[in-house]
């Protein structure tokens, strides 16, 4: 019997062709209601509309894997039944996101928001000799959340002369633990965010955790918006204690008139940091080696165990 493979509906002809041949292939449709019963599908692919995702995940017959496109599935996590295996987008999203954190690094550190405003508004504005700004030869970033996407930004950010810390939820050599994230965040002068958000992660980037930052230093989160205290931030660079670049926040979006829009030294941008045109790509050839695995019994990969 062919493996049933539910997909999600617009889905293109060249990334429909990818997958491997000998399955039965079902389109989920993107609106409207669904019947109480989709039929048998063992293998779903979870797009980025959670609410049709999750209702479809409870009416379908012997599902056995649900396979998301995003690399943080925090909103699926309680959406999965005992039994079934949830993988999650690892790997797919490493180039745009570490391109994402380098740009609003660099962008950060040489006052790019400030030339640009300058020329909105038509002005050539000049400071004094260091009207640049600073380069990075010399910083020390500290990455929290060494995983895939954490390696891609140390690879990118070789080459400017920084020194790099590495703090994991599973050390390992030349990683350290979050228990030691108190001790190196003084040393840091960028801080970047790449953890899942968790009941542990929930909130990690806390008063504490902000005031235990280097006066100056630049916090990057394209994460996820909750690990991050809002309030706390929001404190921290109205107080010009801290600068920031967010791809996220909390909430999503922040609403209008919230201070973090305008306060001096941050940089927001709307949780695209991912979002390139080469995203669905790069997740349908995960999806289809994953589809192949599982047709032939291979491990999966990317399987996500305790919640992350």
């Amino acid at each position: 019997m062919p493996i049933d493979v539910w997909i999600p509906a617009g889905t293109a002809p060249e990334h429909r062709a990818l997958l491997p041949g000998g399955i039965a292939v079902h389109q989920l449709p993107a609106a409207g209601p669904l019947p109480d019963r989709l039929g048998r599908g063992e293998f779903l692919i979870a797009d980025y509309n959670p609410p049709r995702v999750i209702e479809s995940i409870h009416r379908l017959d012997d599902l056995r894997v649900v396979q998301a496109m995003a690399a943080g599935v925090d909103w699926l996590l309680d959406a999965i039944p005992s039994g079934v295996t949830l993988c999650d987008g690892a790997g797919v999203h490493d180039v745009p996101v570490a391109e994402w954190v380098v740009m609003t690094m660099l962008a950060a550190y040489h006052n790019l928001p400030t030339y640009v405003d300058a020329q909105r508004r038509e002005r050539w504005h000049r400071g004094g000799i260091d009207a640049g700004g600073d380069d990075l030869e010399g910083t020390t970033v500290l990455i929290v959340g060494y995983g895939s996407i954490g390696r891609a930004v140390e690879a990118r950010l070789t080459s400017f002369g920084v020194k790099l810390l590495r703090v994991a939820r599973h050390p390992r050599e030349g990683v350290h633990p979050l228990s030691e994230l108190a001790a190196l965040l003084p040393e840091a002068d960028v801080v970047v965010i790449l953890l899942p958000l968790t009941a542990e992660t929930r909130r990690l980037v806390d008063a504490r955790f902000l005031s235990a930052m280097r006066p100056g230093a630049l916090l990057i989160n394209p994460a996820r918006g909750a690990i991050v205290d809002t309030e706390a931030l929001t404190g921290a660079v109205l107080a010009s204690r801290l600068r920031a670049a967010l791809d996220v926040t909390d909430p999503e979006p922040l609403p209008d008139g919230h201070p973090l829009w305008s306060a001096p030294g941050v940089l927001i941008t709307p949780h695209v940091a991912g979002s390139v045109r080469k995203l669905l790509d790069r997740a349908w050839r995960l999806i289809a080696d994953q589809v192949r695995r599982y047709q032939i019994g291979d491990p999966l990969r990317n399987v996500v165990v305790d919640g992350y």
